[in-house]
């Protein structure tokens, strides 16, 4: 009998997947800010800034921050193919695809029950993400594929047909517990609505009062106030009796035109009907802004430094007012120039920014500063009526916990001191990093019985016997030292691991950078008579 076999997405290597090492956080108290003073009841201060590999950012996220996150949005590398000019045809989606749902998937854990993805992209992987998206998250869990009109005029030096739009696809971590906010309706909306006879129950607007199929009680004729009659039209009939034609007459909610000689129709009141509406898929430019909004918004802020693609804040406002409430989580691993942490500061939800490049200091750093101190007056800052007020704290990742000596042994790196060995270890191991200050074995707890003891130093037996006397028959202890004398299986209340042995296998020690640049990916090596096309993807010393 043949296995069960399944519809999926391939693509080389997508079976390697890296073991990440947990890092932890430092904080970098000269780049953390806040506001001088509370400007509301509401201001948000835990805002987190990450400077670092995003995918090893995520990793670091992952225990603290798991089902706690309530919408994401990244706006990803494109993919345009101008990198990746050394491959063979194929090779760049491979790479591409394979850099995404590593970070996808735990983009997906990071999410609560009821939280949604977002993520912008153009032709040249949409379809091939979406695919790979639905394997993660279930292709029942895809909510839609929105349009967004990023151009509003065609481009005279196209080729072929002038692209206009781009994609945001939008999953749902569970579509049956999703809830997307609706939008207020537009000045537009809701002018359709008049009062063409002064009517005491407000502005309304003419709807149809006739079905496209006929219905024998509901074929009869109607008298105007003309004194004309006038009867459903072929193939129709009216969508009421005529005791309920009869009773809304009475009631004015017909209307027959100004002169009372025009067919009939019902008179919709907008204080009838809901002031909001749920957001369509098509997004145009007018509602949310365009690329050259965008640009214009970057230049206010950075001057002639201006990103090559930034999105426009009111793009980024209509995301998140639909995903989120106030007081709510935002997450974008891929901050760019820091429009999503500045758009979800103004709208009142805590936010976390993960960014690789320099200009996490250069750019995101000063533009939330501006933001907090409420001298940003672009953007989304007039609608939101923003005032300022707020902070945020600013973290680079930890060097890697291993590193290599002059010998080639991989040994705890010498950036770590006593704290940070513990904090990593913990998170590593599982364990919430939080010591006690009154027992020096409880650097963290797994469960309300169950703790983590780190120290590099030797124990000697002694040590182990009065360790396992505190700890007593009704809690367990995890020690992780340097060495210890006598038999580990002594003490059933005890767990003792030598580290860096106990941990070596655990992870990718040493490596930083897992980023979507693929000049940072390793060099393959030549081969001499390549077989297939894979063997022969980089000539010798070609980055890639």
């Amino acid at each position: 009998m043949s296995k069960k076999q399944k519809l999926e997405l391939t693509w080389i290597g997508k079976e390697n997947r890296p073991r990440l090492e947990p890092r932890i956080l430092i904080e970098d108290p000269t780049k953390t800010y806040h506001a001088a003073a509370r400007v509301s009841e509401s201001d948000l201060f835990d805002n987190l800034l990450i400077q670092g590999d995003n995918l090893l950012a995520l990793k670091a996220l992952e225990a603290d921050y798991a089902g706690k996150i309530k919408c994401v949005f990244i706006d990803p590398p494109y993919n345009t193919g101008s990198a990746f000019t050394q491959y063979e045809d194929g090779m760049e989606h491979s790479i591409w695809l394979g850099l995404m749902r590593d970070r996808i998937e735990i983009l997906r854990h990071l999410l609560t029950d009821d939280g949604s993805l977002w993520v912008t992209l153009d032709d040249n992987e949409a379809h091939y993400f979406k695919v790979m998206c639905d394997e993660i998250f279930g292709r029942a869990n895809f909510v839609t594929s929105v349009v967004w009109q990023k151009k509003y005029a065609p481009k005279s030096y196209s080729k072929l047909l002038s692209s206009s739009h781009d994609f945001v696809l939008v999953y749902a971590k569970n579509i049956e517990l999703v809830r997307l906010n609706r939008l207020g309706k537009t000045e537009t909306q809701t002018s359709r609505y008049t009062n063409r006879d002064n009517d005491p129950r407000g502005p309304w607007k003419a709807g149809d009062v006739l079905r496209n199929e006929v219905r024998g009680y509901a074929v009869f004729p109607v008298k105007l106030p003309s004194g004309r009659e006038v009867w459903p039209s072929n193939g129709t009939s009216w969508r009421y009796t005529k005791e309920k034609f009869e009773e809304l007459i009475k009631d004015n909610r017909i209307w027959f035109g100004v002169n009372g000689d025009a067919r009939p129709a019902i008179k919709r009141f907008i204080s009838d009907v809901s002031d909001t509406i749920p957001a369509t898929t098509w997004w145009e430019y007018k509602e949310v802004g365009h690329n050259d909004e965008a640009k214009k918004e970057s230049k206010e802020l950075y001057g002639a430094d201006v990103f090559a693609t930034p999105k426009p804040e009111r793009l980024l406002e209509r995301v998140i007012h639909i995903a989120s409430e106030p007081g709510d989580i935002v997450l974008d691993s891929f901050a760019g120039s820091g429009t999503t942490g500045a758009v979800a500061h103004k709208m009142g939800r805590r936010w976390i920014m993960v960014e690789l490049g320099d200009h996490c200091t250069t750019h995101i750093v000063p533009r939330l500063r501006k933001v907090i101190d409420g001298t940003d007056n672009g953007g989304i800052s007039k609608a939101v009526d923003w005032m300022g007020g707020g902070g945020f704290r600013y973290y680079e990742l930890a060097p890697s916990l291993l590193e290599k000596d002059k010998w080639g042994r991989e040994v705890i790196s010498k950036d770590y001191n006593s704290t940070m060995l513990a904090q990593a270890l913990c998170k590593l191991e599982g364990f919430t990093y939080a010591p006690s200050a009154d027992v020096y074995w409880q650097h963290g707890y797994s469960s309300e019985n169950d703790f983590i003891y780190v120290t590099t130093q030797t124990l000697s037996h002694q040590e182990l016997v009065t360790l396992s006397e505190d700890v007593g028959n009704r809690r367990s202890l995890l020690i992780l030292c340097s060495a210890f004398q006598g038999n580990s299986e002594n003490w059933e209340n005890l767990t003792i691991r030598k580290i860096p042995n106990h941990i070596r296998s655990r992870c990718e020690w040493g490596h930083d950078d897992y980023s979507l640049n693929v000049g940072n990916l390793p060099k393959a090596e030549k081969k001499v008579t390549p077989r297939n096309p894979q063997a022969s993807l980089f000539d010798e010393g070609d980055a890639i």
